[in-house]
């Protein structure tokens, strides 16, 4: 006999940077598998160090992080995670990004700027990562800067179905806070039942980040609930402005729904003070208690993670859990 044959075994791994562990803890119930245990520290110079204290050998290695405030750190231990993994022989390694840092620097302005998006794919896969698993990209084709399979999944349907039951029988409009986001709140209105759509004309001046100038709503808002769809919410100064633009038209009730809430500073003052009724978000960033609001309702990304990392581990369809969307 000239060769030996082993029975083929699949072993799924978690592992869960610090970031936001809560979140790997969640998907780990629900996968049924704890994170693997970890020594992760800092030196006093800043470098980090991490070392997994199981053997990771040919596994199917997921690794969690949610790169939150802080985000060259998290970006980098996630890269010590994966460098750890390729030299322990894992056989496979998916990074699960709930939060893709660098996501809006994903194309040039002007000249002689970063396409910062890239390098972030470029780092991962260099590394040794094989596989990005990630949640409402910026912009879809930041998937093509990945030399690999990169799985979006998409939040609006947890989203929605909780805006469903809050507003069922109100009279609703989809706003998109920049001509932007149309795409985006096209398939919204598509996923609550036609209900009609408009946006917000707005300027943006390049040289001064995190500053909008909005000027005017373009649809039918009077008397309706607005729900402003965006895939995050970081200073909260487009929605907070964008709001007020939909009262002075007439708007019965603004909410807003947004996959990621980075909530940098003055987002929670804004979004305290603003018009706003409630503001519905994902929990594929950590809320620190300070940044947490009566008006802010947290809906757990984990289930769908959860989903996926099982389809991409039994080699089945992550497009099956969206109806073919991608």
């Amino acid at each position: 006999m000239g060769s030996i044959v082993a029975e083929n075994r699949k072993s799924l791994m978690l592992f869960s940077g610090q970031g936001f562990p809560e979140l790997a803890d969640e998907i780990g119930q629900v996968l049924g598998v704890a994170p693997t245990p970890s020594d992760s520290y800092e030196f006093a110079n800043g470098e980090l160090f991490v070392r997994f204290k199981e053997s990771v050998r040919g596994s199917d290695a997921f690794v969690v992080q949610s790169v939150t405030e802080g985000v060259n750190r998290w970006v980098m231990e996630t890269l010590i995670m994966i460098d750890a993994l390729k030299r322990g022989s894992a056989k496979r390694i998916t990074v699960v990004l709930p939060f893709y840092p660098y996501s809006r620097q994903d194309k040039k302005h002007r000249g002689r700027e970063p396409i910062s998006a890239r390098l972030v794919a470029d780092l991962l896969k260099t590394a040794g990562a094989n596989r990005i698993l990630t949640v409402d990209l910026h912009t879809a084709q930041i998937q093509g800067f990945f030399d690999g399979p990169v799985d979006h999944l998409f939040a609006m349907d947890i989203l929605a179905e909780y805006v469903e039951k809050k507003f069922a029988g109100r009279p609703m409009t989809v706003v998109a806070p920049d001509s932007g986001r149309v795409r985006v709140a096209e398939r919204w209105t598509d996923r609550l039942g036609g209900c009609p759509l408009a946006f917000i004309h707005k300027t943006r001046d390049p040289m001064k980040p995190n500053q909008v100038v909005a000027n005017r709503v373009v649809g039918e808002v009077e008397g309706r609930v607005c729900l402003i769809v965006d895939d995050m919410i970081d200073t909260g100064g487009t929605i907070a402005k964008a709001a007020d633009i939909l009262f002075d038209e007439g708007a019965a009730d603004v909410i807003v729904a947004s996959t990621h809430a980075l909530l940098s500073d003055p987002a929670t003052e804004r979004l305290k003070n603003s018009r706003i009724s409630e503001v519905v978000v994902t929990n594929t960033l950590p809320l620190t208690p300070e940044k947490q609001l009566d008006k802010i309702t947290v809906l757990s990304i984990a289930p769908l993670l959860a989903r996926a990392i099982r389809e991409v581990f039994d080699d089945g369809s992550v497009t099956t859990l969206f109806g073919g969307l991608s």
